[in-house]
């Protein structure tokens, strides 16, 4: 049975589906007001490797994850910029999912945009206020969260500590510092939808409880995100669900920062790197297995030298796939227990590996079955077992595609001549230590698309 650590509980526990066999997932998307960074291509990759694991485990999965497409960031960007904002957030949308596609994250079920939701939103607000838990001011329509039971529960801390660290904000109408915005009244010239309150917006709060309800229904198993979003995003999400007498998420899932020197990485701290760059520089799926390496909990460091081991782990794997003639089981989509390749399979290593990711998504664990699967193939080849090393090959490559990663494509490249000439160019150059012409060759793949590797028998290349 899968557990998982479950953030208003503070601890591990069963996911719990409503209907046996059935799984719903709401993961807060993108606010499509600028360049994925690294922290969106983490949370996207942690949620799509719990996906595709259930789908392996045989169960059905509606995913929806949603599109922030009015905010004040994208007012402001495309107002710089001087251009419409359906322009600016299509084409930051088309970005998004262009670098999804490339990381091999599978499309959501469902994507919904807030700005087909507003009435939604609106007669939610409008159910708050006549309820008693929601008010008026010359700003907006502000949620009071000191008549919401339990506020606070996913921030982990009391309404009263909440409340003494919260900032003191402009609007002098607000009952309580921790109030939030529900609708915001518009400032001339700003897009805004007719509203018993006046000419506004949404808060962003708003946005994301309506589209899960209505697309999950009550009770839906799973809301997930970065740990950005505990509180005040989640928190406030829920109190709105509360308030208005609906059950909401059963289970709260977080994952940890992506971190550079230390830090948490983010646009507000100017720290981030877009996910364009990492891909133009890397092979796409070496950001996966450094995903993989970490437990979703844990902050991982992107730098040249975490991104190059897990290059040189997926080097180890492809060879695996070469040698044994793999075929790429992710050609067709994401496994499920019913497209699970049959055959002699290590059912120990399958064991193990299950055993590890039912223990609150333990990725590391899991992957070390594959690299270790890699291993006994090799060994088992080397010794003339080809009944075990065919089994541990085959049980590795079912075992990568279960989380998502693909091995296996690398046997269908076809190193042209003209590659294939400059390999043992190169191969010539490094034997005459004539370093200089063996890195100049070697920019040349590059140039031409090859990831070149080092090993004892001499380059290899393979697709980024």
């Amino acid at each position: 049975m899968l557990t998982l650590h479950d953030t208003a509980t503070g601890q591990v526990v069963p996911l719990r589906p409503r209907q046996p066999g059935k799984v719903g997932l709401y993961v807060c998307g993108p606010t499509v007001d600028g360049v994925p960074h690294l922290g969106h291509g983490r949370f996207s990759l942690v949620f799509d490797v719990l996906r595709r694991y259930l789908l392996f485990s045989g169960l059905e999965v509606t995913y929806v994850s949603n599109i922030t497409d009015i905010e004040d960031k994208i007012i402001e960007r495309a107002a710089d910029r001087g251009v419409p904002i359906d322009e600016f957030t299509a084409a930051n949308e088309a970005l998004w999912w262009e670098i999804m596609d490339a990381l091999g994250v599978l499309r959501p079920d469902e994507t919904p945009h807030a700005t087909a939701y507003v009435d939604r939103m609106i007669d939610l607000i409008r159910d708050l206020v006549g309820r008693g838990v929601a008010y008026e001011t010359a700003t907006g329509v502000y949620l009071s969260v000191m008549d919401v039971p339990g506020y606070g529960l996913l921030a982990r801390q009391p309404l009263e500590s909440l409340r003494a660290g919260a900032r003191i904000e402009a609007d002098e109408e607000k009952r309580s510092p921790l109030d939030f915005v529900l609708w915001k009244k518009a400032k001339p010239g700003e897009p805004s939808w007719d509203a018993p309150w006046g000419a506004g917006r949404p808060g962003w709060h708003t946005e994301c409880v309506v589209m899960s309800l209505d697309l999950l229904g009550e009770g839906f198993e799973l809301h997930g995100g970065g740990q950005d979003l505990m509180f005040p995003h989640h928190e406030n999400e829920r109190a709105q669900a509360v308030a208005d007498g609906k059950e909401f998420a059963r289970h709260w899932m977080h994952n940890g920062w992506v971190t550079v020197g230390g830090e948490k990485m983010s646009k507000s701290l100017g720290n981030f790197t877009s996910l364009a760059d990492l891909l133009e520089r890397s092979d796409a799926r070496a950001y996966r297995v450094l995903v993989l390496r970490s437990h979703y909990r844990s902050p991982i460091e992107v730098t040249p030298d975490t991104i190059a081991q897990a290059e040189a782990g997926l080097g180890r794997l492809d060879e695996l796939a070469r040698r044994f003639a793999l075929s790429d089981l992710l050609a067709g989509g994401p496994l499920t227990a019913a497209a699970s390749p049959d055959g002699d399979l290590d059912d120990e290593a399958v064991a193990t590996f299950v055993s590890a990711m039912d223990s609150d998504l333990d990725t590391p664990g899991a992957l070390a079955t594959v690299f270790d699967l890699a291993r006994r193939a090799n060994a088992a080849a080397d010794a003339g077992d080809d009944h075990a090393a065919g089994r541990a090959a085959r049980s590795a490559v079912v075992l990568a595609a279960a989380l998502g990663l693909r091995i296996g494509a690398a046997v269908d490249d076809e190193v042209d001549n003209s590659a294939a000439a400059l390999v043992t160019a190169r191969d010539a150059a490094r034997a005459a230590r004539d370093w200089a012409r063996a890195d100049a060759l070697r920019e040349e793949l590059e140039a031409a698309g090859w990831l070149v590797e080092d090993g004892a028998e001499g380059t290899r290349i393979r697709r980024r």
